[in-house]
């Protein structure tokens, strides 16, 4: 199985996040935090059920700090969905898959 989830970091995150013609859900994650571990596979699982209609990426807060804080992001993980280069959605901390899907699908 093909994995659809992109690495992103601060200098990729204009181009493949804010740029996109499809909705991204961008993995806010840190190598420490043992939620966003457990979260990471899910959020694979969910890249595979949007293939082409959503993009997913990953990007490691401790590597990339400046995109973490331009979003106010401070719990982890977070998951945030940009449409049109804003930020329009906003799950913080581990949750069920379902409710991570339904907040994508409002938004495509």
């Amino acid at each position: 199985m093909m994995v659809n989830v992109i690495d992103i970091n601060d200098e990729t995150f204009e181009n493949e996040v804010i740029n996109s013609t499809i909705p991204v859900v961008v993995d806010f994650w840190a190598t420490w935090c043992g939620p966003c571990r457990k979260l990471g596979p899910v959020v694979e699982e969910i890249a595979n059920e949007f293939e082409g209609k959503v993009k997913f990426a990953k990007l490691n807060v401790e590597e990339s700090i400046e995109s973490a804080k331009r979003f106010s992001v401070s719990g982890l993980p977070s998951l945030l969905i940009f449409k049109n280069g804003e930020a329009v959605e906003r799950m913080t901390g581990l949750m069920p898959k379902s409710t991570i899907v339904s907040n994508i699908e409002k938004h495509i």
